[in-house]
């Protein structure tokens, strides 16, 4: 499998066999470096971060990524880069490719990691826009290879907000890999849009996976993988906070949610999640709607279903398959 010079951008571009081949080699690469292997291949080398949303595992996951594969790291915040403001996205990939490797972008649009890839020489990866988080699947595939076998045939059903970038992704991943996916919420807005609908129905058929839409909790039944994400998406304003509690709530997973999935279940969330007054937001919400706990229970978040901070972990082993993949190393 040659994926060097390869971009990241959306699943959408890759084959279940591809897909299958980075999860396979994001194994080899986390057995090796829990055994102390060394392996830096691409040492010398330098791989550009850009972040115009902050983040803590999508930035330490390429940082330390990059550094076991014996590669530097410049890392632009949302005030270190002009992209798109005093620099055309065009002319900034043209710059970055004559110092680096590889270019990572977590932000916005879509269309903005598209025209960085577009006129860069050099592979670019999305680590999340508005509409893909593409290394996030690859680290929940992978954890759901780790604790429930192989993919083929697994039922995923995702509450809450499925129209942004979790939610497609979800779909486009089981769609592409066999699997079943449903999306359960308060009604159709919560719903991916109807062409990659229509992509991932074509896909699943192919696969051998299924796509379903419902706003019965019922839905759970028999489910390997309860999945959920923040109600709230990064950029959106405060005040959408009461509409979609209001609306949400009766899907928030809790007991009574994994009661009704099979006995070997999982809970999975991509984090940050608001399952306590331990944040911030999390105090807000309470002091403005009471709400104590939102999109997960405690009771489920830190039960022995909940594999969230293996699937946090695998982010790192999957982003540096990615890396070595698309720049040509292989173990």
């Amino acid at each position: 499998m040659d994926l060097k010079g390869r971009d990241l951008l959306t699943l959408c571009d890759f084959s279940k066999e591809e897909i299958n081949y980075l999860l396979d080699l994001a194994v080899k690469l986390k057995k090796m470096k829990k055994e102390g292997v060394v392996w830096q291949p691409l040492k010398g080398g330098n791989i550009a971060l850009i972040f115009e949303k902050t983040s803590t595992r999508t930035r330490c996951s390429f940082e330390v990524a990059a550094h076991d594969l014996g590669l530097g790291t410049t890392y632009l915040d949302p005030s270190g880069s002009q992209i798109g403001k005093k620099e055309s996205i065009a002319d900034t990939a043209r710059v970055l490719t004559t110092m680096f490797e590889g270019i990572e972008y977590r932000g916005f649009g879509q269309e903005i990691v598209e025209e960085l890839a577009r006129y860069s020489e050099v592979p670019v990866w999305n680590g999340l826009t508005n509409e893909f988080h593409p290394t996030q699947l690859l680290a929940d595939m992978m954890t759901i290879k780790e604790k429930l076998g192989d993919l083929q045939g697994k039922k995923v059903v995702y509450f809450g907000d499925a129209c942004y970038n979790m939610g497609n992704s979800w779909m486009v991943a089981c769609s592409k890999m066999g699997m079943h996916f449903t999306a359960c919420a308060a009604s159709q807005k919560y719903f991916p849009e109807e062409e990659l609908r229509g992509k991932c129905e074509e896909w699943a058929k192919e696969s051998g996976g299924s796509i379903t839409f419902s706003t019965d909790t019922d839905c759970a039944k028999d489910a390997d993988v309860i999945y959920t994400d923040v109600w709230v998406s990064m950029g959106e304003p405060d005040e959408v906070w009461k509409e979609r509690i209001e609306e949400l709530l009766p899907y928030q997973v809790n007991s009574q949610i994994m009661k009704k999935a099979a006995p070997h279940a999982i809970f999975m969330h991509c984090l940050p999640a608001f399952h306590d007054l331990n944040t911030g937001i999390g105090k807000e919400m309470y002091e403005k709607f009471g709400v104590k706990e939102m999109e997960v229970t405690d009771e489920v978040f830190r039960s022995p279903a909940s594999v969230v901070f293996e699937e946090a972990e695998n982010r790192m082993h999957t982003i540096k398959a990615v890396i070595a993949a698309t720049l040509g190393a292989e173990p």
